[in-house]
Protein backbone atom coordinates (compact mmCIF):
# COMPACT_ATOMS: atom_id res chain seq x y z
CA UNK A 1 0.00 0.00 0.00
CA UNK A 2 1.56 2.86 -1.35
CA UNK A 3 1.75 6.83 0.81
CA UNK A 4 0.53 9.75 -0.31
CA UNK A 5 2.08 12.64 1.21
CA UNK A 6 0.37 15.62 -0.97
CA UNK A 7 -2.87 15.23 -0.03
CA UNK A 8 -5.22 18.15 -0.75
CA UNK A 9 -2.49 20.24 -0.54
CA UNK A 10 -3.59 24.16 -1.39
CA UNK A 11 -6.67 23.49 -3.25
CA UNK A 12 -9.08 21.44 -0.79
CA UNK A 13 -12.44 21.05 -1.80
CA UNK A 14 -15.31 23.32 -1.45
CA UNK A 15 -17.25 21.47 1.32
CA UNK A 16 -20.88 21.58 1.12
CA UNK A 17 -21.99 20.30 4.26
CA UNK A 18 -25.99 20.23 5.39
CA UNK A 19 -27.61 23.06 6.90
CA UNK A 20 -24.03 25.84 5.76
CA UNK A 21 -22.66 23.65 8.67
CA UNK A 22 -18.66 24.71 9.02
CA UNK A 23 -17.93 21.31 10.83
CA UNK A 24 -19.11 18.06 10.75
CA UNK A 25 -18.51 16.34 14.18
CA UNK A 26 -19.14 12.43 14.05
CA UNK A 27 -18.70 10.80 18.03
CA UNK A 28 -17.60 7.55 17.90
CA UNK A 29 -18.59 5.12 20.80
CA UNK A 30 -15.46 2.10 20.43
CA UNK A 31 -17.68 -0.43 22.06
CA UNK A 32 -14.75 -3.42 23.06
CA UNK A 33 -15.99 -4.72 26.42
CA UNK A 34 -15.80 -8.47 26.00
CA UNK A 35 -13.41 -8.70 23.08
CA UNK A 36 -10.14 -7.75 24.52
CA UNK A 37 -7.53 -10.51 24.88
CA UNK A 38 -7.80 -13.02 27.12
CA UNK A 39 -6.16 -15.97 27.50
CA UNK A 40 -9.44 -18.12 27.73
CA UNK A 41 -10.73 -17.35 24.56
CA UNK A 42 -7.35 -18.35 22.78
CA UNK A 43 -5.27 -15.18 22.83
CA UNK A 44 -1.52 -15.71 23.96
CA UNK A 45 -1.72 -13.49 26.94
CA UNK A 46 -4.37 -11.27 28.02
CA UNK A 47 -5.17 -7.69 27.81
CA UNK A 48 -2.59 -5.62 30.28
CA UNK A 49 -3.89 -2.01 29.24
CA UNK A 50 -6.42 -0.36 32.24
CA UNK A 51 -6.98 2.34 34.50
CA UNK A 52 -3.80 1.42 36.30
CA UNK A 53 -0.64 -0.49 35.86
CA UNK A 54 -1.26 -4.21 36.63
CA UNK A 55 1.14 -6.50 38.71
CA UNK A 56 -0.61 -9.61 37.80
CA UNK A 57 2.26 -11.77 35.57
CA UNK A 58 0.25 -11.71 31.74
CA UNK A 59 -0.03 -15.38 31.62
CA UNK A 60 -2.15 -14.77 34.50
CA UNK A 61 -5.85 -14.17 34.80
CA UNK A 62 -6.58 -10.17 36.04
CA UNK A 63 -9.76 -9.94 37.38
CA UNK A 64 -8.97 -6.28 38.32
CA UNK A 65 -8.69 -5.29 34.85
CA UNK A 66 -11.00 -7.53 33.25
CA UNK A 67 -13.74 -5.34 35.70
CA UNK A 68 -12.56 -2.37 33.67
CA UNK A 69 -14.00 -3.59 30.70
CA UNK A 70 -16.91 -4.60 32.30
CA UNK A 71 -17.92 -0.72 33.18
CA UNK A 72 -20.39 0.94 30.74
CA UNK A 73 -21.02 -2.29 29.19
CA UNK A 74 -24.58 -2.74 30.66
CA UNK A 75 -25.83 0.66 29.76
CA UNK A 76 -25.02 1.59 26.28
CA UNK A 77 -19.93 2.33 17.37
CA UNK A 78 -16.95 1.06 16.67
CA UNK A 79 -18.31 -2.23 17.20
CA UNK A 80 -16.26 -5.45 17.95
CA UNK A 81 -17.93 -8.52 16.88
CA UNK A 82 -17.25 -10.61 19.77
CA UNK A 83 -18.57 -7.83 22.16
CA UNK A 84 -21.85 -7.26 20.64
CA UNK A 85 -21.59 -11.59 20.72
CA UNK A 86 -21.45 -11.06 24.83
CA UNK A 87 -24.05 -8.35 24.90
CA UNK A 88 -26.57 -8.47 21.72
CA UNK A 89 -29.22 -5.81 24.19
CA UNK A 90 -26.41 -3.39 22.72
CA UNK A 91 -25.91 -4.16 19.40
CA UNK A 92 -29.60 -4.20 18.95
CA UNK A 93 -30.50 -0.30 21.17
CA UNK A 94 -27.46 0.90 18.40
CA UNK A 95 -29.88 0.12 15.82
CA UNK A 96 -32.95 1.23 17.68
CA UNK A 97 -31.39 4.31 17.94
CA UNK A 98 -30.38 4.71 14.27
CA UNK A 99 -26.72 4.48 14.96
CA UNK A 100 -25.05 2.95 12.20
CA UNK A 101 -21.66 0.49 13.30
CA UNK A 102 -18.40 0.73 11.42
CA UNK A 103 -16.60 -2.88 12.33
CA UNK A 104 -14.26 -2.51 15.29
CA UNK A 105 -12.73 -6.02 13.84
CA UNK A 106 -13.55 -9.15 15.31
CA UNK A 107 -11.98 -9.09 18.01
CA UNK A 108 -8.89 -7.63 19.45
CA UNK A 109 -6.82 -8.85 17.08
CA UNK A 110 -3.14 -7.65 15.62
CA UNK A 111 -4.26 -7.39 11.47
CA UNK A 112 -0.49 -6.97 10.38
CA UNK A 113 0.25 -10.32 12.08
CA UNK A 114 -2.22 -12.52 10.29
CA UNK A 115 -1.77 -13.97 6.67
CA UNK A 116 -3.94 -12.83 3.61
CA UNK A 117 -6.78 -15.59 4.11
CA UNK A 118 -6.45 -15.61 8.07
CA UNK A 119 -7.59 -11.69 7.96
CA UNK A 120 -10.02 -12.21 5.27
CA UNK A 121 -11.58 -15.30 7.16
CA UNK A 122 -11.93 -12.44 10.29
CA UNK A 123 -13.41 -9.52 7.91
CA UNK A 124 -16.11 -11.88 6.47
CA UNK A 125 -16.83 -13.39 9.98
CA UNK A 126 -17.11 -9.55 12.05
CA UNK A 127 -19.49 -9.11 9.14
CA UNK A 128 -21.94 -11.86 9.50
CA UNK A 129 -21.42 -11.68 13.33
CA UNK A 130 -22.61 -7.73 13.37
CA UNK A 131 -25.38 -8.35 11.05
CA UNK A 132 -26.53 -11.49 12.85
CA UNK A 133 -26.78 -9.31 16.61
CA UNK A 134 -27.32 -5.43 15.37
CA UNK A 135 -29.72 -6.38 12.78
CA UNK A 136 -27.53 -3.57 10.23
CA UNK A 137 -24.63 -5.06 8.30
CA UNK A 138 -21.71 -2.70 9.01
CA UNK A 139 -21.38 0.71 7.01
CA UNK A 140 -17.61 0.45 7.62
CA UNK A 141 -14.07 -0.39 8.73
CA UNK A 142 -12.34 0.38 11.54
CA UNK A 143 -8.76 -2.27 12.81
CA UNK A 144 -8.87 -2.48 16.48
CA UNK A 145 -4.89 -2.17 16.13
CA UNK A 146 -3.31 -1.10 12.64
CA UNK A 147 -3.99 -2.31 9.54
CA UNK A 148 -1.91 -4.76 7.88
CA UNK A 149 -0.89 -4.12 3.84
CA UNK A 150 -3.63 -6.06 2.76
CA UNK A 151 -6.69 -4.98 5.35
CA UNK A 152 -7.57 -2.11 3.08
CA UNK A 153 -8.00 -4.83 -0.34
CA UNK A 154 -10.07 -7.19 1.82
CA UNK A 155 -12.28 -4.87 3.08
CA UNK A 156 -13.19 -3.45 -0.25
CA UNK A 157 -13.28 -6.86 -1.97
CA UNK A 158 -15.62 -8.30 1.30
CA UNK A 159 -18.23 -6.07 -0.67
CA UNK A 160 -20.26 -4.98 2.27
CA UNK A 161 -18.74 -1.60 3.55
CA UNK A 162 -18.98 1.40 2.00
CA UNK A 163 -15.78 3.10 3.57
CA UNK A 164 -12.99 2.45 5.95
CA UNK A 165 -11.43 4.53 8.60
CA UNK A 166 -7.89 3.35 8.90
CA UNK A 167 -6.08 6.72 8.42
CA UNK A 168 -5.59 9.88 11.07
CA UNK A 169 -4.26 11.65 7.36
CA UNK A 170 -7.05 14.29 7.19
CA UNK A 171 -9.75 16.54 8.36
CA UNK A 172 -11.83 15.47 5.32
CA UNK A 173 -12.97 12.18 4.11
CA UNK A 174 -11.04 11.59 0.91
CA UNK A 175 -10.67 8.58 -1.99
CA UNK A 176 -8.04 6.17 -2.70
CA UNK A 177 -7.62 3.91 -5.33
CA UNK A 178 -8.68 0.26 -5.19
CA UNK A 179 -9.26 -3.09 -7.41
CA UNK A 180 -12.70 -1.68 -7.22
CA UNK A 181 -12.67 1.87 -8.47
CA UNK A 182 -12.36 4.82 -5.71
CA UNK A 183 -12.60 4.04 -2.30
CA UNK A 184 -13.84 6.15 0.36
CA UNK A 185 -11.46 6.90 3.69
CA UNK A 186 -13.37 8.46 6.26
CA UNK A 187 -9.89 9.35 8.45
CA UNK A 188 -10.54 9.04 12.73
CA UNK A 189 -8.59 10.52 14.97
CA UNK A 190 -6.84 9.72 18.32
CA UNK A 191 -5.93 13.38 19.48
CA UNK A 192 -9.23 14.12 20.14
CA UNK A 193 -10.29 11.14 21.73
CA UNK A 194 -10.90 9.66 25.64
CA UNK A 195 -8.05 6.89 25.90
CA UNK A 196 -5.73 9.65 26.60
CA UNK A 197 -6.79 9.59 30.00
CA UNK A 198 -5.18 5.43 29.93
CA UNK A 199 -2.41 6.95 28.37
CA UNK A 200 -1.82 9.48 30.99
CA UNK A 201 -2.21 12.80 29.27
CA UNK A 202 -5.38 14.06 30.14
CA UNK A 203 -6.16 13.98 34.03
CA UNK A 204 -9.62 15.61 34.48
CA UNK A 205 -12.31 16.46 32.41
CA UNK A 206 -11.64 19.74 31.56
CA UNK A 207 -8.30 18.51 30.08
CA UNK A 208 -10.60 16.88 27.80
CA UNK A 209 -13.05 19.63 27.39
CA UNK A 210 -10.71 22.22 26.48
CA UNK A 211 -8.91 20.13 23.94
CA UNK A 212 -11.66 19.00 22.67
CA UNK A 213 -13.57 22.74 22.08
CA UNK A 214 -9.72 24.15 21.19
CA UNK A 215 -9.69 21.53 17.68
CA UNK A 216 -13.25 22.74 17.67
CA UNK A 217 -12.67 26.12 17.16
CA UNK A 218 -9.80 25.50 15.31
CA UNK A 219 -12.00 23.61 12.87
CA UNK A 220 -14.77 26.05 13.29
CA UNK A 221 -13.01 28.94 12.15
CA UNK A 222 -11.33 27.29 9.22
CA UNK A 223 -14.69 26.03 8.36
CA UNK A 224 -15.46 29.74 6.96
CA UNK A 225 -14.17 28.87 3.79
CA UNK A 226 -13.42 25.54 3.75
CA UNK A 227 -15.81 23.02 6.15
CA UNK A 228 -13.81 20.42 7.76
CA UNK A 229 -14.68 17.27 10.01
CA UNK A 230 -14.16 16.31 13.59
CA UNK A 231 -13.75 12.80 14.84
CA UNK A 232 -14.39 12.20 18.81
CA UNK A 233 -13.62 8.63 19.87
CA UNK A 234 -14.88 7.86 23.34
CA UNK A 235 -15.00 4.40 24.98
CA UNK A 236 -17.98 2.89 28.00
CA UNK A 237 -15.17 2.00 30.36
CA UNK A 238 -13.25 5.45 30.21
CA UNK A 239 -15.39 8.27 28.96
CA UNK A 240 -18.49 6.50 31.22
CA UNK A 241 -16.48 7.39 33.95
CA UNK A 242 -18.71 9.90 36.20
CA UNK A 243 -15.50 12.27 37.11
CA UNK A 244 -14.99 12.10 32.94
CA UNK A 245 -18.22 12.65 31.26
CA UNK A 246 -18.59 16.17 32.03
CA UNK A 247 -16.16 16.79 29.84
CA UNK A 248 -17.51 15.23 27.02
CA UNK A 249 -21.26 17.11 28.22
CA UNK A 250 -18.72 20.52 27.94
CA UNK A 251 -17.61 20.26 24.38
CA UNK A 252 -21.44 19.75 23.21
CA UNK A 253 -22.59 22.43 24.73
CA UNK A 254 -19.82 24.79 23.40
CA UNK A 255 -19.77 23.02 19.47
CA UNK A 256 -23.97 23.63 20.36
CA UNK A 257 -23.12 27.23 21.50
CA UNK A 258 -21.14 28.03 18.20
CA UNK A 259 -23.74 26.50 15.92
CA UNK A 260 -23.43 26.07 12.12
CA UNK A 261 -22.03 22.11 13.26
CA UNK A 262 -23.50 18.91 11.74
CA UNK A 263 -23.78 16.31 14.33
CA UNK A 264 -23.59 13.34 11.68
CA UNK A 265 -23.27 9.13 11.35
CA UNK A 266 -20.21 8.41 9.97
CA UNK A 267 -22.57 6.17 7.13
CA UNK A 268 -24.66 9.76 7.31
CA UNK A 269 -21.32 11.56 6.62
CA UNK A 270 -19.89 8.37 3.46
CA UNK A 271 -23.48 9.28 1.55
CA UNK A 272 -23.49 12.78 1.83
CA UNK A 273 -19.46 12.79 0.40
CA UNK A 274 -20.18 10.47 -2.18
CA UNK A 275 -23.13 12.46 -3.66
CA UNK A 276 -21.67 16.04 -3.07
CA UNK A 277 -18.13 15.29 -4.31
CA UNK A 278 -18.09 11.97 -6.16
CA UNK A 279 -14.69 10.91 -7.50
CA UNK A 280 -12.96 12.47 -10.23
CA UNK A 281 -13.43 10.39 -13.60
CA UNK A 282 -9.54 9.69 -14.52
Amino acid sequence: MSRELIGYGETPPVVRWPGGARVAVNIVINYEEGSENRKETGQASRESMGEAPSPVPPQDRDLANESFFEYGSRGTIFGCAVAFEANPKAARAATQRGWDICAHGNRWEEHWLMDRETERAAIARAVDSIASTAGQPPAGWYCRYGPSVNTRELVVAQGAFQFDSDSYADDLPYYVASAAGPWLVIPYALDTNDIRFWRGSLQVADDFAAYLCDAFDQLWEEGATHPRMMSVGLHCRIAGRPGRARGLARFLEHAQRRGHVWFATRGEIARHWRAEHPPARP
